[in-house]
């Protein structure tokens, strides 16, 4: 595959992998604890996380073999999970956090 997009799973038992760069509708390379290919189904932007198999709604969402969250919705492979997701098992704080930037959206700064 020339021109390849890639994204990186950590542990064999992770279901999410990370995107080396910005993805798009495409073919992405699986490297690290699992090979293979999987097709993005969306944009995911680059660090974000693609899901490497189906994650039923209330699932937990699992990197580094550790669970880092629970899925809110159903969540089909190849899609970008992140907080419009999932939620933080860890940080009730991040359901009020943009989903890409990080950004509290319940604070109003003037």
């Amino acid at each position: 595959m020339s021109n390849s997009k890639i994204a990186f799973k950590i542990e064999p038992q992770d279901n999410v992998a990370t995107a080396l760069t910005e993805l798009y509708c495409e073919e992405v390379q699986l490297r690290g604890a699992e090979g293979g290919i999987i097709m993005a189904l969306e944009r995911i932007p680059e660090g974000h996380k693609i899901a490497t198999k189906d994650i039923k709604k209330g699932e937990n969402i699992i990197k580094y073999n550790v669970p880092i969250g629970r899925s809110t919705e159903n969540i089909k492979k190849g899609a970008w999970i992140s907080l419009h997701c999932m939620e933080s098992i860890y940080d009730k704080r991040s359901s009020h956090l943009d989903s890409v930037t990080g950004k509290p959206t319940d604070i109003k700064y003037e």
